[in-house]
């Protein structure tokens, strides 16, 4: 089968699925809405950067020249600001790219067009042909958060989600709430991780290539808590994260903390400074898969105080490296973490109830290592990667089955 991707080429996320689909033996072409190096397996690449992406993702490595790397400086400074902007103007956008979304599709001619995720790959691809079948993925917060970020926002999202022929999520309680938002029930639907699955012995091996990473940079000895989302804003709570750092450090003034895609990042510069943090945490840049596997693996909390999301591959991949996860009390790590078993859920906006969990989890060893061996037990049962991929295999084949017997109308 000949699948085109609608995604982001930068992300892990996108290059961990093109290489699920090249191990089942489907061709796979992409078009990503932002510019990215090819990522290896795909055998076409496009770019197509929809909502002002080219001026975006600054917390993703890739090669740019001095004036872009300036853009995108002012981005992470006022990034807020540039989300609202996208809200309004970036579904604006959209019309613009549809003749040449239509136009490549039919020189591709795929057989499945996913997007892998709605904002804004999902309602470009909405422009796929009906006599194309259409799987979308939702990520944790593109109904929660994002679909509410204007009326644009809204709309395009509904329109989405009635052209899609399939849906794909990493909660169930996506599932549960896209039905209120116009996606037929009778409509194929699967629950697994977005970024396709764990690989556990993929990430043993090339975790060892890496081993040395960090033997300059991290202290060695002592109790570390590695928070790797970078910023997120309205998903994740990094103020609240940081916030709680002192509080921590009164009662445990030994532990590190480590942060990925920060360094450089005028946010967390701040917080460091206005809380006297320099000294007990390392803002790292953004990491290499092996490398974010090794630092998991010496790490002995994870943190992501998420007010919105759905399952995190960060937080899947944390927990298969042994980390405890102290995350966000939000329904869809609800699914997963068993408070006092294999993790904690703490109240997103409190930094107090972020630190009583953090000092909880490190006074007791036997809790972290009980919890180990539960988590690793889940990410077999429920996420490894060979699973997975038969699960989306299935899925494909049946959606493809469907959409060649009831052809799907744009709404």
């Amino acid at each position: 089968m000949h699948i085109l991707l609608v995604a982001d080429g930068r992300s892990p996320i996108t290059r961990r699925w093109v290489g699920a689909l090249a191990a089942l033996q489907h061709q796979v072409s992409l078009i990503s809405s932002f510019p990215c190096n090819e990522p290896e397996g795909v055998s076409a690449l496009h770019v197509m950067p929809v909502a002002f992406a080219g001026l975006g993702g600054s917390q993703i490595r890739v090669a740019r020249g001095s004036s872009s790397r300036r853009s995108r400086q002012l981005v992470s400074r006022f990034r807020s600001i540039f989300l609202l902007g996208r809200y309004y103007l970036g579904p604006l956008s959209l019309p613009f790219y549809t003749r040449r979304f239509r136009r490549l599709v039919s020189e591709i001619k795929p057989d499945l067009v996913h997007a892998l995720r709605i904002p804004f790959e999902g309602m470009l691809a909405s422009q796929t042909p009906a006599s194309i079948p259409l799987a979308v993925s939702i990520w944790g917060n593109d109904l929660t958060y994002h679909a509410r970020g204007s009326p644009w926002m809204k709309a395009y999202t509904l329109r989405t989600l009635r052209r899609a022929d399939g849906l794909l999520a990493d909660a169930h309680r996506d599932i549960r709430l896209v039905q209120m938002w116009g996606f037929s029930p009778d409509r194929p639907a699967l629950v697994v991780p977005g970024g396709a699955g764990i690989d556990l012995a993929e990430m043993h091996h090339l975790r060892a290539k890496f081993a040395e990473s960090f033997a300059d940079l991290l202290p060695a000895g002592v109790p570390m808590v590695v928070n790797p989302r970078g910023f997120r804003p309205g998903s994740v709570r990094n103020d609240v994260f940081f916030q709680a750092i002192p509080l921590v450090l009164e009662r445990k003034p030994k532990v590190f903390f480590v942060c990925t895609a920060m360094a450089g990042q005028a946010e967390a510069q701040r917080w460091v400074q206005q809380l006297k943090l320099e000294g007990h945490i390392r803002l790292l840049p953004f990491l290499l898969q092996p490398q974010l596997w090794d630092l998991f693996e010496r790490s002995n909390v994870f943190v992501s105080v998420s007010a919105h999301d759905g399952t995190p591959n960060s937080f899947l991949e944390g927990i298969a490296c042994g980390c405890f996860p102290v995350v966000g009390d939000i329904e869809s790590l609800r699914e997963w973490v068993t408070p006092g078993v294999n993790g904690f859920l703490v109240e997103p906006d409190k930094p107090q109830a972020l630190a009583d969990a953090l000092v909880v989890a490190l006074d007791n060893p036997d809790l972290l290592a009980g919890a180990s061996e539960k988590n690793l037990q889940i990410i077999r049962q429920r996420a490894e990667a060979g699973l997975v991929r038969a699960q989306i295999e299935i899925f494909y084949q049946r959606l493809a089955g469907l959409a060649s017997t009831s052809p799907t109308t744009i709404l």
